[in-house]
């Protein structure tokens, strides 16, 4: 399998991991040799409830059995998206009324930037440094990572630069400005938490000048801070929330959303101003509806701050400068890059995943399933701490 692996799918490296999959449960992912590998990445974020959740595989058997695509977006009402769109206003503010569902987070960040410049009649955007929102060519575009970007250029014109915490580079938020567009917490750069009430700030900058504030929470949302969505740690509300990965459990959706005033310029002048073909799938929002009930109706999110702590008291070492982030959202700093390499890939040999961030080359990886429990946790740790002994 692995040879033909590299052999007929696109690789996204030169060198990818390459583990020959058998099936997955709960926090383990299985090799086809039979080895059991304890998983702290959880498919970068996006298995929220683990492989397999009884819950989530259910609710895709029964929608599979009733129907699954029967209709573009937006043309059939289908009650696996309706009640879980229902079900997540329910859940926030009240100026989020209004779901758009579609396949990726990355589909989601082009809808919002589309419905900003559309809502506002602007076409400056406002992203930060070391920001990461995806690879499309809009999302490419909000990043400043030149080396990523120069290949493809040229990309969507007219986007900015902020620094990430840095007040007064606020002042560049203008009149001139169609959306600032932020995540919660930066994923990419090193799990890096906004401070003195940053977003705040960036949320009242953009009320004065008329400019909309988009909130990127692919990566933080669902639970993964301890709150359904991080933003609420930091008492500040977006004009257009953009989400994805672990609202499905580890199957393939994003969305964004806004209020209904807002949301509404996509359906006029042109009509159809952004569509989706699979976006709403009954099938995977029945996955999102399962996922969410579990996260409202049992105890892992508040738990999650229980096992953060688990994680910063088996992670105390030498070794490790810095653990950033919140909840399970976690990221170890090491001295070098080199350690890190080593870290990931003798964890890996020691049948615990580990994962790198994008531009941090001194972190590594820490985001497990919410459902991990506190002796997964130990012993994972444990596998960390005897090879950064030797290292």
């Amino acid at each position: 399998m692995k040879e033909d692996f590299l052999k007929y799918q696109a690789q996204t490296s030169l060198y990818p991991l390459g583990m020959e999959i058998s099936h997955a449960k709960g926090s383990y992912i299985y090799d086809v040799q039979g080895n059991a590998h304890l998983d702290f990445v959880a498919g970068v974020s996006a298995c929220s409830l683990g492989h397999c959740h009884p819950d989530v595989v259910m609710a895709i058997q029964k929608q599979v059995e009733e129907y699954m695509h029967v209709m573009v977006y937006g043309e059939y009402a289908q009650s696996p998206a309706t009640e879980y769109t229902k079900l997540l206003q329910q859940n926030l503010p009240a100026n989020l009324e209004v779901t758009y569902l579609v396949n990726s987070g990355t589909e989601a960040m082009e809808g919002a930037l589309k419905l900003a410049r559309r809502y506002t009649g602007r076409s400056q955007i406002i992203s930060a440094h070391n920001a990461y929102h995806g690879n499309t060519m809009g999302s490419l575009s909000l990043m400043d990572y030149e080396e990523r970007k120069a290949p493809f250029r040229p990309l969507i014109p007219n986007v900015f630069h902020i620094r990430f915490n840095q007040e007064e580079d606020i002042a560049l938020i203008t009149e001139k400005t169609a959306c600032v567009v932020l995540e919660t917490i930066q994923g990419g750069a090193g799990f890096i938490l906004p401070e003195n009430d940053y977003l705040k700030r960036i949320s009242e900058r953009c009320k004065e000048v008329g400019a909309l504030f988009i909130l990127d929470e692919i990566q933080p949302g669902f639970g993964r801070t301890g709150k359904l969505f991080a933003f609420d740690h930091f008492d500040c509300i977006p004009d257009i929330l953009v989400i994805g990965k672990g609202m499905a459990s580890g199957m393939p959706v994003g969305a964004f959303i806004a209020s209904r005033t807002i949301m509404d310029t996509l359906s006029n002048g042109p009509k159809m101003g952004h569509i989706t073909t699979f976006g709403g799938n009954p099938v995977i929002a029945a996955a999102s509806l399962a996922t969410l009930k579990v996260l409202l109706e049992s105890s892992l999110i508040p738990d999650t701050l229980e096992k953060e702590k688990v994680f910063r008291k088996e992670l105390a070492h030498p070794k490790i400068k810095e653990i950033r982030g919140k909840g399970l959202m976690l990221a170890l700093i090491l001295e070098t890059p080199e350690m890190v390499d080593r870290l990931v890939l003798e964890a890996k040999a020691n049948n615990l995943i580990l994962f790198w961030l994008l531009f941090e080359k001194r972190a590594v990886r820490i985001s497990p399933p919410l459902t991990i429990s506190k002796e997964e946790i130990q012993k994972g740790c444990e596998i960390i701490r005897n090879i950064l002994d030797g290292l």
